[in-house]
């Protein structure tokens, strides 16, 4: 299956591959790009590069406090006639745990890059051949996520006007947010839609679930964007539907990819593939003489 059939003048059929009909029609749609060997200087320069651009570009955005506000009592009052606006509830009980709620601000604080940069790290040494597709699903999904923090600003539950949301950075004196303290006016505090705190976790927990062969690895994979979901709504910093925003902004992410690679970036070979060679040098290479002989 997948052969095309090509009749020849004397009547005699063979089967040729489709990759090769298609490339040598030149009316055929353009094939998939096949990823290329990342470049080590190259990766940490451009991650770099486009952390900090998307800090810029984030905490550039209008903070636009009213209407963030009148954002957030649209969003609490539609929780709340779905049945599902349990944050405060949430807050005020991992609250109470001293120890468990420290560890949550300082778990927001940090975990979001670190893992995320471990993870790309793990991919650029270990799927070579996947590494370019992931990281687009990852950028492409940071890149729609700041149309919405310019489109859609939203405060968070934490600063919600005539609420009881605790701000448990502020509370508990603990460094765990860049929107709350000192750090506050060195961020956009009105950028909570889309959660990329979820959407960047759940990038590491299902690109962890689908390749990592220790059956404990891939469970932690799943177990991470769950409990970061636990922690943003414990520490007040985002809404149930911001997590759904995320989620959005990462299927959007894994779309691009699949658009630009013509598959998802898992179904990749784990090496990147070796560049072809003329049919000339793999006649020299089979008769035993070097490329120049």
């Amino acid at each position: 299956m997948g052969d095309t059939t090509v009749t020849k003048p004397e009547g005699r059929e063979s089967a040729l591959p489709q990759t090769v009909t298609a490339e040598s029609d030149p009316g055929s749609p353009r094939r998939p790009r096949t990823p290329r060997r990342p470049r080590f200087w190259f990766e940490i320069l451009l991650i770099a590069v486009s952390y900090w651009t998307y800090s810029l570009i984030r905490n550039a955005v209008p903070e636009q406090r009213g209407e963030a506000l009148r954002n957030a009592d649209w969003i609490w009052k539609a929780e709340h006639q779905l049945g599902i606006a349990v944050e405060e509830s949430v807050n005020h009980a991992v609250n109470a745990v001293t120890w468990l709620i420290i560890g949550m601000n300082y778990y927001y604080a940090t975990l979001h890059f670190v893992v995320t940069l471990g993870v790309l790290v793990w991919l650029f040494r270990r799927h070579p051949g996947r590494y370019a597709a992931t990281r687009l699903v990852l950028f492409a999904t940071t890149a729609v996520a700041l149309v919405g923090y310019y489109l859609y600003p939203l405060a968070p539950p934490r600063l919600m006007n005539g609420s009881d949301f605790i701000d448990t950075v502020m509370v508990h004196q603990t460094w765990g947010s860049m929107a709350s303290g000192d750090l506050k006016h060195m961020s956009n505090q009105y950028a909570a839609m889309p959660s990329m705190h979820i959407g960047w976790s759940l990038w590491c927990g299902l690109t962890i679930f689908a390749l990592a062969t220790v059956p404990w690895v891939r469970v932690l994979g799943l177990l991470y964007p769950t409990l970061t979901l636990v922690v943003i709504v414990a520490t007040a910093n985002h809404f149930w539907l911001d997590a759904v925003g995320g989620l959005l902004c990462l299927a959007f992410g894994f779309t691009v990819a699949r658009l630009w690679y013509g598959t998802l970036p898992y179904a990749l070979p784990r090496l990147v593939p070796a560049k072809p060679t003329s049919p000339r040098h793999r006649a020299r290479v089979r008769a035993g003489r070097g490329p120049s002989d």
